[in-house]
C-alpha cells in the first residue's frame, strides 16, 4: 500500500506516453489522483508502514501530507480537461504539448509523494530536485518568451537553494559520521540521536537546509522565483505548485526543524524561522499592494501564506502546529480553486491582467462568486478554515511568548487585506463595458465548487480531522516518535 501513492501517477504518465491526450485518457489524471487520496486516507488509518527495503515509510504527517496531495491533485485533474480544451481551441497548445501536460503532470504528483514517504533526508532532496525539473517543463508549457523565461528563472533560482540544501545534507552526514550513527540520513534516526551531533556543524547545516527547501516553499530571500513561475503555468499547473508543493517543501523544513531542536534546542530554530516568516509577509505585503496581474496577486499571496506557516513552525507548540498543518491544507484547497477560476478568467478576457477585467458578476455570476469566495477564504475569514488556523497560530503566539511576531505579522496581513481586496473591487464590480456579454462558465466548475464546499467545511467542523492532526503534531515535536 505504501507504494500506491507513487504508483499510481508514474501508470497513468506512462499510459499519456503511450496514448497521449485525448477524449479517452483526459480523464486518467483525475482517476490516478482520486486513488491516490483514497491510498493516502488507508495509510492514515493504518497508521505506518514502509516499503522498498525501508526507502520508503510512512506516519501520520506523512499520511497527512499524502491526503493534501491528493486532495489538491484532484481539483487540478479535474479541472485540467476542460482547461486544455480551451487551449486546444483557442491555439496556444497542441497535441504534442498536451501529452507533455499529462506526463509531467502525472509524474510531478509521484516526486511530491516519493517526497513525503521518504525515509532518508537524501531521497527527499531527490524528490525535491525531480519537481524542480519536471515543473520546470510544465512551468513553460506555452513556450512564449515570458513563460520560457519564467522557467528559466525558476530552474536557476531554486537551484541554487536545493544547491544549498544538498551543501546542507553534507554537513549533517559529516555530523552524524562523526557521532557514530550507522542510519547516515535516515531521519528517524538522525532525530532520535540528534543530542549526539555536534551543535556547532548541526547549526550551520540546519541553517544551509532552511534557506535552501525554504527557497523550494517560496521563503525570503529566495523567493522571487514564485510570482513568476505561477503567473506563466498553466492554470492547474499553479494550483498544484501553490497548493502543495510549497507545503511538500515545507514538509522538509518541518523534518529538519525536529533535528535542530534535538541538537541545539528549540531556540536557534524558532528564532530562524520566525525571521525567514516575518521577511516572507513584507514582502508580500509590500508587492500585493497595487499588483496589476491577478496571477501574479495570487502568487504572492502564496509567499504570505508561507510565511504565516512557516510563523506557526517557529511557535512549535500542539495548537500551533495543529493550525500549521490545517492551515496546509485550507490553504491547498483555497489556492486551488482560486489558480482553476483564474485559469477560466484569464481565457475568458484574453489576459491576467486586472484591468481587462471588469464587471466579472454581471459575465459569468457563479465564477465571480467562486473567485470572490476563494478570495473570502484566502484572506482568513470565517466560515472557511483558514481563519480557525490563522487565529489557532495567533493564539499559540501570544501564549508561547512570541506575542510581538504575531503582533506584526497580523499588522502586514492588513495591508495584504488591503491589496488583495482593491483588486478583488476592481475585478468583480463595475460596468463590463464592450466584453458584457456572459462568459460561459465550462465543466470547470466542479472543482471550484468543490474546494469551497471542503474548505467552509473543514473550517466548520474539526472533528473528523482532529485525531490524525494530533497523531501528525506529535511525529513533528518528538524526535524519533514515528520509530
Amino acid at each position: 500500500m505504501v507504494i500506491v501513492p507513487v504508483a499510481l501517477p508514474l501508470a497513468a504518465a506512462c499510459l499519456y506516453a503511450l496514448f497521449g491526450w485525448n477524449r479517452g485518457t483526459a480523464w486518467l489524471g483525475a482517476l490516478s489522483a482520486g486513488g491516490l487520496l483514497a491510498a493516502a486516507v488507508l495509510l492514515a488509518r493504518a497508521g505506518r508502514g514502509s516499503a522498498l527495503w525501508g526507502l520508503l515509510r510512512v506516519d501520520a504527517l506523512s499520511a497527512y501530507m499524502l491526503i493534501v496531495i491528493g486532495v489538491v491533485a484532484l481539483l487540478a485533474m479535474l479541472a485540467s480537461p476542460a482547461y486544455l480544451r480551451a487551449e486546444l481551441a483557442a491555439g496556444h497548445t497542441g497535441r504534442r504539448a498536451a501529452r507533455r501536460y499529462g506526463i509531467f503532470t502525472q509524474c510531478f504528483i509521484a516526486a511530491m509523494a516519493i517526497a513525503v514517504l521518504a525515509a532518508s533526508l537524501g531521497v527527499l532532496w531527490v524528490a525535491v530536485e525531480a519537481t524542480t525539473i519536471l515543473t520546470a517543463f510544465l512551468v513553460g508549457h506555452r513556450r512564449t518568451r515570458k513563460a520560457t523565461e519564467a522557467a528559466w528563472k525558476y530552474v536557476v533560482i531554486c537551484s541554487v537553494g536545493i544547491a544549498l540544501a544538498l551543501l546542507g545534507l553534507v554537513i549533517v552526514h559529516y555530523a552524524a559520521v562523526h557521532a557514530r550513527l550507522s542510519d547516515g540520513l535516515d531521519w528517524v534516526s538522525l532525530a532520535g540521536h540528534a543530542a549526539e551531533l555536534d551543535p556547532g556543524v548541526t547549526r550551520i547545516a540546519v541553517v544551509l537546509l532552511v534557506l535552501g527547501f525554504g527557497a523550494k516553499a517560496g521563503l525570503a530571500p529566495l523567493h522571487a522565483w514564485l510570482p513568476d513561475a505561477h503567473s506563466q503555468a498553466p492554470a492547474p499547473v499553479s494550483a498544484l505548485m501553490s497548493g502543495v508543493l510549497l507545503s511538500v517543501a515545507f514538509y522538509a523544513i518541518l523534518r529538519v526543524k525536529v533535528i535542530s531542536d534535538g541538537a541545539l534546542g528549540a531556540g536557534f530554530g524558532r528564532m530562524l524561522l520566525v525571521a525567514v516568516a516575518l521577511a516572507s509577509l513584507a514582502v508580500a505585503a509590500a508587492l500585493l499592494i497595487g499588483q496589476r496581474d491577478f496571477k501574479r496577486m495570487l502568487a504572492y499571496s502564496s509567499i504570505e501564506h508561507m510565511g504565516l506557516i512557516a510563523l506557526g513552525a517557529a511557535i512549535g507548540n500542539g495548537l500551533a502546529l495543529a493550525a500549521v498543518l490545517l492551515h496546509i491544507l485550507g490553504h491547498g484547497l483555497g489556492k486551488s480553486v482560486l489558480f482553476i477560476g483564474s485559469g477560466q478568467i484569464q481565457q475568458a478576457a484574453g489576459s491576467s491582467q486586472i484591468a481587462a477585467v471588469r464587471g466579472l458578476a454581471a459575465r459569468s455570476p457563479v465564477l465571480a462568486g467562486a473567485f470572490a469566495l476563494g478570495l473570502l477564504a484566502l484572506v482568513g475569514l470565517p466560515p472557511f478554515s483558514l481563519f480557525a488556523s490563522e487565529l489557532g497560530i495567533a493564539r499559540a503566539g501570544f501564549d508561547s511568548g512570541l506575542g510581538w511576531a504575531v503582533a506584526v505579522a497580523l499588522a502586514l496581513m492588513l495591508v495584504v487585506l488591503a491589496g488583495v481586496g482593491g483588486a478583488a473591487g476592481r475585478m468583480l464590480l463595475g460596468d463590463p463595458g464592450a466584453a458584457g456579454a456572459r462568459t460561459p462558465l465550462r465543466s470547470g466548475a466542479v472543482p471550484l465548487v468543490a474546494g469551497l464546499v471542503a474548505c467552509a467545511a473543514l473550517g466548520v467542523t474539526l472533528g473528523p480531522l482532529k485525531p490524525l492532526l494530533d497523531a501528525a503534531t506529535l511525529v513533528a515535536t518528538v524526535p524519533g516518535a514515528a520509530r
